[in-house]
């Protein structure tokens, strides 16, 4: 029996990962306050905030600077107030709009002065800040982990692949074949996308943020692609919650 085993979410684009125990899933809608914020960079190809969303290389991304993937984030909804913390920057508590120019001073040491520096925080109601503009779900298999894990002799942090729902109980890769498919997870259902191609960001340790396997050429050399994760989109809403069984239709 496969079962959700983890949740996270990611509330500022490539910068903190926050686990959750559960939360309520809406049709044609990313994981709530994921990917809510992004920090777009002085080469930006936009003014100030955009009406639309954009493409990621206009924003701050672990894949330029590894140093961000160590960053992790505890974010209060009530008050929209959000608290990161890294192993070399300590920790922060903000409101990311309203004090946009103390996030970017906490991370421009993180990101380094050869980049385009930090320029403002763009949010687009309704709109998640995600690599691609449609309301990906990015679901994972555990068992995929340990068999990558295995053939890179490491245990890999989920932490490097950014998703956001984690399913135990697959086969390794299962989840590839699952591709049309819907998955119903407590109250809500999720239909199966496409897979997802991978970048160099994974291979920065979440804990130290550092770049310290090259996940791409593990993939390449033992399965044969460059692939990890499928993307969803939710069909039914409903909450779910670490524990809930997971059944394909």
């Amino acid at each position: 029996m496969a079962t959700l085993a983890h949740i996270v979410r990611h509330p500022v684009k490539s910068i903190g990962y926050e686990p959750l125990d559960r939360v309520a899933l809406t049709p044609g809608a990313a994981l709530p306050w994921d990917r809510h914020w992004a920090v777009a960079h002085a080469n930006a190809k936009f003014e100030g905030t955009p009406a639309e969303w954009q493409r990621k290389l206009n924003f701050l991304r672990g894949v330029t600077q590894p140093a961000l993937m160590a960053i992790r984030a505890e974010l209060d909804e009530a008050t929209g107030r959000l608290t990161l913390s890294h192993p070399d920057a300590g920790t922060v508590t903000l409101e990311p709009e309203a004090e946009a120019q103390r996030l970017m001073d906490w991370l421009a040491p993180l990101w380094g002065a050869d980049l385009p520096a930090p320029r403002n925080v763009v949010h687009i109601p309704g709109q998640a800040m995600t690599d691609w503009p449609d309301p990906f779900i990015a679901v994972l298999g555990t068992a995929s982990l340990d068999a990558l894990s295995a053939a890179a002799g490491a245990p890999l942090s989920p932490h490097r692949f950014r998703g956001n729902l984690w399913i135990e109980g697959w086969a390794p890769f299962e989840e590839f074949e699952l591709v049309g498919r819907t998955l119903r997870i407590g109250a809500a259902e999720l239909e199966v996308r496409e897979r997802i191609t991978r970048c160099k960001a994974t291979h920065a340790n979440p804990d130290t943020g550092r770049r310290d396997v090259d996940t791409l050429q593990v993939l390449r050399d033992n399965f044969g692609h460059e692939d990890f994760g499928v993307y969803a989109v939710v069909t039914r809403e409903g909450e779910v919650a670490a524990g809930d069984q997971v059944q394909v239709t």
